[in-house]
């Protein structure tokens, strides 16, 4: 089989394994190294030090498969159902986060057999297939391939497909024909997406300062959310679209036909006063196989308890109640502060009964502060719902 026909069969069986966009680049250095160092010397990163450890691994894709020289790179629609307009008591949950299984799992799976089907007609080559975890520019590989631009959210768009999808690369020592990259930007002079985001995470166009992205925050950031940032999580329980979703090209873009995608009853939207009612065994049954089991319960608490502190209603008073007495200080100090928010009468006594038995500095100083802003701050306006 000669390079092109090998090529294309490739990715006739990337479409058959559900994968929506294939494009082929070589295995070069990423032209965006010198702005991610950039990017790593301003702290935009917050505390993902992981990817400053493993620095030099992203300076070639080698440094994923030895001998790598081509890599096909993959995007994997995960557009489903439209987002429901969430209800006091009821936190986001990005889109991709919806559905039953990780899309790690899912994808990797898919990636296993389509390197199986390489690997028999060429006994012998060298096929790595990798989703998010290893140390490849995954976004400036893809634009390399000709699968799309990197926008002013950073994101990559497809003209066709938006952003809404997954990004995956499989490695290969073999030579396959290579596609012309894709150099236009079709973002031109729309800002919707940098005018839009809740915490103004991006200092300008092309650049995302991590430590302030509500996806960021609600996910990775492991311990407690800077107070100036609480309010504009709003009601985002785990993740953010918002930069995507007032994004133009994806007003149309497809659905995808996985049902592993489809949202389950209880992620769009999800119940935030309900998580405090889980105990580590029932959070580890409910989330195990899914996206929401990165931010761990400590993380999805503290995360819903900002949620309702932005939002409050009578019912978060005994849910937060609950949390301020949680193992996790991480939990107990997002509930002193989203009782902050809430009637003087019904928080006041709580957050001092907590208080007098606190031994953690951290979680002291939120309940103090809470407390002097139901003393001297007027009443609380909930962040608008959206």
């Amino acid at each position: 089989m000669d390079r092109q026909a090998l090529t294309d069969q490739l990715k006739q069986q990337a479409r058959s394994l559900g994968f929506s966009l294939a494009g082929v680049c070589p295995a070069v250095s990423p032209l965006g190294l010198v702005h991610f160092d950039e990017w790593l010397a301003r702290g935009y990163a917050g505390e993902m030090h992981y990817l400053r450890d493993r620095r030099e691994s992203y300076e070639h894709p080698r440094h994923v498969l030895d001998g790598v020289r081509s890599i096909v790179m993959l995007a994997m629609n995960y557009r489903t159902a439209e987002p429901a307009m969430p209800t006091p008591g009821q936190g986001r949950v990005a889109r991709y986060a919806w559905g039953t299984s990780d899309y790690h799992d899912l994808i990797h799976e898919r990636l296993h057999r389509l390197a199986d089907w390489l690997r028999e007609g060429h006994p012998g080559a060298s096929v790595r297939g990798v989703v998010d975890t290893a140390p490849l520019m995954e976004r400036d590989l893809a634009q390399l391939a000709g699968l799309g631009w990197i926008g002013k959210n950073t994101l990559l768009l497809n003209r066709d497909a938006g952003s809404y999808f997954f990004l995956a690369a499989l490695l290969t020592n073999l030579e396959l024909t290579i596609d012309s990259p894709h150099t236009a930007d079709h973002c031109g002079t729309c800002t919707a997406c940098l005018d839009a985001c809740p915490t103004d995470a991006f200092p300008q166009p092309y650049l995302l300062d991590a430590s302030r992205c509500i996806s960021y925050l609600t996910i990775e950031h492991r311990s407690q959310i800077p107070e100036e940032l609480r309010p504009g999580i709003g009601n985002w329980l785990f993740g953010c679209d918002v930069c995507q979703e007032v994004c133009p090209w994806n007003s149309r873009t497809p659905q995808s036909e996985l049902v592993e995608f489809t949202p389950t009853p209880d992620s769009n939207p999800a119940d935030a006063v309900a998580l405090f009612d889980l105990d580590d065994d029932a959070f580890r049954e409910k989330f195990r196989h899914t996206p929401l089991w990165r931010s761990k319960r400590r993380g999805l608490l503290r995360n819903a308890a900002i949620v309702l502190g932005n939002h409050p209603i009578a019912a978060g008073v005994a849910a937060l109640a609950h949390g301020l007495h949680d193992a996790e200080s991480l939990v107990r100090g997002g509930c002193a502060w989203a009782l902050g928010n809430y009637d003087a009468a019904d928080a006041r006594p709580l957050l001092e009964s907590q208080r007098d038995c606190e031994t953690e500095p951290e979680v002291r100083q939120e309940i103090n502060a809470a407390l002097v802003r139901l003393a001297h701050e007027p009443a609380f306006q909930p962040t608008p719902l959206r």
